[in-house]
């Protein structure tokens, strides 16, 4: 039986050498799948006809010595948010049941059948990608490999389940409200949070099917289980050929690991430190440093943002509850004036044109804020990607009205976004990587926000690190 947890990279030169076979070793992804389910429900639509059917055809395409893409016979499994062909995205939804199987690949998943990879099945998401858990009334719940009465984060939480657990080695995921980053986190593998529109968002769910356009802050990502192969997917999805590593020493990181009411827990903030001493490792100068960015000011206008971009897809009635409520809101709102809070939420969703084009008006000074940052001399930032390692399920209300304890103080739910806003916001590439585990045994990563296109050199930085911190470390399944 081959094994699920080499590398895509180590897999590729099994298949190279003849060593195993792309049936095999979609076969072996399949059978782990099958014995995890259960505990997991990280995959939940398969297409194993077509599966079995392109693997053959690369197997039979390598025996008569065809040439054959970077990704040959490598199986994956995709998000639930991307038409597949045979497999539409449903993201949670009833009213998306019953979609035409005929629609045509994502733009991101053609790209990455092109190059070869096997293509079996869907993972698990929160209803329409709206929430930092995984789990819908269709397909019930994912559960977090390291611990399941925990949660693997969302949107992509079904894809960093699938990747930790071995039932796939690579993923393709999204990115709007720390969707790649957080599960990420929470279940120790890599993500990339690319810069906005450096990856086509066709084919994605939101926005509804037949109205599609590339919302603001949204983006497509690759994830893994390792630096490496991080790299190698982005390059089959940028259409571009993947830049050789180069060395970090000499290069210069800030560390941003306090903001006024931005809170973290203790074991978070300590791996943003081990993080910085890794680097230091590396021949990397980490400084405490920020742009001169005001963290609550871009959060106001980053909720503004994606409350009003979010609210796109809300149902009718769903927005005339939020407009009927709009009195009350305010008045909370002005006795507790948290931009996390529901309030800040559901009035951001029914904002003015006048509030949201505000923000573009703030985005674009913050851009220039960064980058005079970066023009200082600093190549990336250092932050933490959440406040606490991965939570229990928490399901019995909408996340709008939820509450997290963060070092036994209680917060909003969408506090949880905090960290994650400046990469989303100023359309900033940030790449999450591990940095090992909490005394519980639960991973916790932190994110490098880079410069706009500067992906390649988030990928050195995550190179590094998992060779002088540690890479992914398989849970106790």
């Amino acid at each position: 039986m081959a094994d699920t947890y080499a590398t895509a990279r180590e897999m590729l030169r099994a298949l190279a050498a003849k060593d195993i076979s792309a049936r095999e070793l979609l076969d072996a992804h399949l059978a782990r799948n099958d014995g995890l389910h259960t505990k997991l429900n990280a995959v939940i639509e398969t297409d194993i006809a077509r599966a079995k059917k392109d693997a053959q055809a690369i197997d039979d395409a390598r025996a008569r010595g065809k040439p054959l893409g970077p990704l040959a016979g490598i199986p994956m499994t995709i998000k639930d948010g991307f038409d597949v062909e045979n497999m539409p995205a449903v993201c949670g939804n009833p009213a998306l049941v019953g979609r035409a199987k005929t629609c045509p690949d994502a733009a991101v998943v053609a790209r990455a059948r092109k190059a070869g990879a096997v293509i079996w099945g869907k993972t698990n998401v929160p209803l329409m990608l709206g929430d930092l858990q995984s789990f819908n009334e269709i397909y019930g719940t994912t559960n977090n490999p390291y611990d399941v009465t925990r949660t693997p984060g969302g949107s992509s939480g079904g894809s960093a389940t699938a990747l930790a657990a071995g039932i796939t080695p690579l993923e393709i995921g999204s990115d709007i409200g720390g969707s790649l980053r957080h599960p990420a986190n929470y279940c120790g593998v890599y993500s990339l949070k690319p810069t906005w529109n450096a990856l086509p968002q066709a084919g994605h769910i939101p926005p509804l099917p037949d109205n599609w356009f590339e919302p603001d802050l949204n983006v497509v990502g690759p994830m893994a289980r390792n630096a490496e192969d991080l790299r190698l997917l982005y390059g089959v999805l940028h259409d571009s050929a993947a830049r050789p590593r180069r060395d970090v020493k000499g290069a210069r990181v800030a560390l941003w690991n306090a903001e006024p009411n931005w809170p973290l827990s203790a074991e978070v903030k300590a791996a943003t430190v081990r993080v910085a001493k890794a680097l230091g490792d590396c021949g990397v100068e980490v400084v405490e440093a920020k742009p001169a960015i005001d963290g609550e000011e871009m959060m106001r206008n980053y909720m503004v943002r994606i409350g009003a971009e979010m609210s796109a897809n809300l149902p009718d009635a769903a927005f005339a509850e939020f407009l009927a409520g709009q009195e009350a809101d305010k008045r909370a709102f002005a006795e507790h004036p948290d931009w996390t809070s529901g309030a800040s939420y559901r009035l951001s969703a029914t904002a003015l044109y006048r509030d949201v084009t505000r923000t573009l008006v703030a985005r674009h000074r913050m851009k220039e804020q960064l980058t005079a940052f970066y023009a200082s001399g600093f190549d990336a930032i250092l932050m933490p990607i959440t406040p606490v390692p991965a939570f229990r399920h928490s399901q019995s209300e909408s996340f709008m009205d939820r509450h997290i304890e963060i070092e036994g103080r209680t917060w909003p739910f969408l506090t949880m976004v905090n960290w994650i806003s400046l990469a989303t916001f100023l359309h900033a590439p940030a790449i999450a990587v591990p940095a090992g585990r909490t005394n519980d045994g639960l991973p916790v990563g932190v994110q490098l926000v880079g410069t706009w296109n500067g992906e390649d050199r988030l990928f050195d930085f995550a190179a590094a690190l998992e060779e002088t911190l540690g890479s992914f470390t398989k849970p106790a399944l």
